[in-house]
């Protein structure tokens, strides 16, 4: 589906006090956007904002940075945090594949929420579980090294096990029916659909 560009959504995104501006100049000093120690989660792909906002609003105690590509996908999830002053969650707008640019080993927990699977072969190191990708992350988690995976695409679900396999990744948890409180916007839209056309 083609992605729907909004007007002035890079200028709103670029003075937003939520965004952080040329987020490679906080690499090792991330603690000091937050102006305390606590652990710090990251999402790569968060979307409209639904999982990680509210993640945020859980748990006080953690902090929380979200990763989205477009700004016009981030509008919504600026407006919630900006009125309702959730001070542990940060957003940047930038494409992952730079993310060793921007951490090092600062994360204690990354999550994929149904990443783009891109399903040709020709396209197979933009997976975000990517032996390329799982190499850029080696240098950002602090300790051990936890992704937290959701997914829908049985092909993706797959190839991402055995690429963590390879890149000695340890399975904690494994599921294909598992549903959390906290859920994506993608992930609430199909369960509604799921449930209605099936009962």
């Amino acid at each position: 589906m083609r992605l729907k560009h909004i007007k002035n959504s890079e200028n709103i995104v670029s003075s937003s006090k939520v965004v952080i501006q040329n987020p490679h100049l906080y690499k090792g000093k991330w603690k000091s956007v937050f102006g305390n120690n606590n652990k710090i989660f990251l999402e790569i792909g968060m979307g409209k904002g639904n999982f990680i906002i509210e993640h945020a609003k859980r748990n006080k105690n953690i902090n929380y940075i979200g990763f989205e590509k477009y700004p016009s996908v981030l509008l919504g999830a600026l407006k919630i945090i900006e009125s309702e002053n959730i001070s542990n969650l940060k957003i940047i707008c930038a494409d992952a594949s730079n993310i060793n640019d921007i951490f090092y080993r600062e994360i204690s927990k990354l999550y994929l929420n149904f990443s783009d699977p891109w399903p040709k072969a020709r396209h197979a190191k933009r997976r975000l579980t990517s032996p390329l990708f799982l190499k850029r992350y080696d240098s950002i988690f602090k300790g051990f090294k936890i992704i937290e995976q959701k997914t829908d695409n049985d092909d993706l679900f797959l190839y991402s096990l055995e690429c963590y396999k390879k890149s000695h990744y340890f399975k904690l948890k494994l599921s294909r029916n598992y549903f959390d409180d906290i859920r994506t916007e993608y992930e609430n839209k199909f369960i509604l659909t799921k449930f209605y056309f099936n009962f």
